[in-house]
């Protein structure tokens, strides 16, 4: 009878401990409702134009429309169902409750000023951004509402399909913006006959693709990123859970361009160049910040890029230290030799060089004043953070916070003084 007694006295205080405990824990967040969207794509081998179907699955009624910024030349023969109106380089699409669905025609070869390509279809293979597929600009739904979208592509028979994003057992993608309440593909698409190479580094899948016979080193690249990754997943707390690298041989072009969770590299680009920085890693920094720069800021987005493939390259032991400071001495030579102005429109070559200079001296004032506690680091990690487009009065206001004052190398007289010779 005693046993049964502290065998009852047991359990009631074990459901009281529970309910407790229960009542502490904070309620989970409530999951906003969803609207379907389904993103159909055609891709047909050596036919550069691509059929595309946006159709909203699930809850039409609460998108009141869409409107899609547009290359005429690029982007034509829309058709669906609901009222669609074009004018010049707009198409607005106002979807109806029932059946909603329209459909159009895109360019997917892209050709840059060289006369090279960033977007190519050929009989074996196509790569691609894809955000061509979706030029959605701008979109009108219900409040409190978010997408729910997923994409299909329908390619050759025997081509195999990589992109940035998670897939369905099924084969769909999952397209998935964290950031916004809108979800549309983005990243850049590799389908053909690929090969391709995979690895788990840290928190984070990594795969290296190109087409077959592209000469792109996958295995060498795989193992560059084994040495320097873990640096950039340390600097960057949110680093991405997938990534992705393609490449291709010309007629692409002959550089490297990242988009959201992937990055294109030419497969001739060298993995760390003479001058010891690195287009990989200048792209992956990209990829990590996932930052958009606001008008006359683009030299701290470029900057921070070109700043940390150095960093990375040396913390990792993958360049020596004396082999790091040449690297600063040359950016900073060719800074005070070619650079304008910090503010240009876009920020390249010597002008990038001025901005790693600029920062670094940054790092070593809130590294000061913080007594070794605080870096660039920090607020880069800040700016990563941030989903607003990348201004210098972030900048500022992120480095002076970190360094406990104000920082005498982002004093507006500082930034305008001509860089001086190292």
């Amino acid at each position: 009878m005693l046993r049964a007694l502290w065998i009852s006295l047991l359990a009631a205080a074990m459901a009281l401990s529970a309910t407790r405990s229960a009542a502490a824990e904070p309620a989970a967040p409530e999951q906003r409702p969803t609207y379907g969207v389904l993103y159909t794509a055609w891709i047909k081998a050596g036919e550069p134009w691509a059929t595309v179907r946006i159709r909203l699955t699930r809850h039409p009624e609460w998108v009141r429309w869409m409107r899609f910024e547009i290359d005429p030349a690029r982007y034509k023969g829309f058709k669906g169902e609901g009222s669609i109106a074009q004018e010049a380089n707009t198409v607005l699409w106002k979807p109806p409750a029932e059946d909603a669905w329209i459909q159009y025609k895109v360019l997917l070869t892209s050709q840059r000023e060289s006369g090279r390509y960033d977007g190519a279809i050929t009989d074996t293979w196509a790569l691609f951004r894809a955000e061509d597929l979706v030029p959605v600009k701008r979109i009108d739904f219900q409040d409190g509402t978010a997408s729910q979208a997923k994409l299909r592509l329908n390619v050759p028979e025997g081509w195999s399909i990589e992109s940035a994003h998670p897939r369905y057992r099924g084969g769909r993608l999952k397209i998935d913006d964290p950031r916004g309440n809108f979800d549309r593909p983005t990243g850049w698409l590799l389908l053909g006959d690929l090969g391709v190479r995979r690895e788990k580094i840290g928190n984070t899948r990594v795969a290296v693709g190109a087409p077959t016979g592209q000469g792109l080193r996958r295995m060498d690249i795989m193992a560059f990123f084994r040495w320097t990754l873990p640096t950039l997943q340390k600097v960057f707390p949110e680093f991405p859970a997938r990534i992705l690298v393609v490449g291709a041989d010309d007629p692409m072009w002959r550089g490297a361009l990242s988009g959201p969770g992937s990055l294109f590299v030419h497969s001739d680009r060298p993995m760390i160049s003479e001058n010891a920085t690195s287009t990989f890693i200048h792209e992956l920094v990209h990829v990590a910040m996932r930052a958009r720069s606001a008008p006359g800021s683009d030299w701290i987005v470029e900057g921070l890029a070109e700043y940390y493939s150095l960093e990375a390259l040396h913390r990792s032991g993958t360049v020596s230290t004396a082999r790091f400071e040449q690297a600063h001495r040359t950016l900073a030579d060719w800074a005070a030799r070619e650079a304008g102005p910090l503010d240009a429109p876009r920020s390249s070559g010597a002008t990038t060089a001025r901005a790693v200079g600029v920062l670094r001296k940054v790092d070593a004032e809130i590294r000061a004043a913080s007594g070794g506690r605080q870096s660039l680091d920090n607020v880069v990690a800040d700016l990563a953070a941030q989903p607003k487009a990348v201004t210098l009065e972030m900048l500022r206001a992120s480095a002076e916070r970190h360094a406990g004052r104000a920082l005498a190398s982002l004093r507006t007289a500082a930034l305008n003084a001509p860089p001086a010779s190292p």
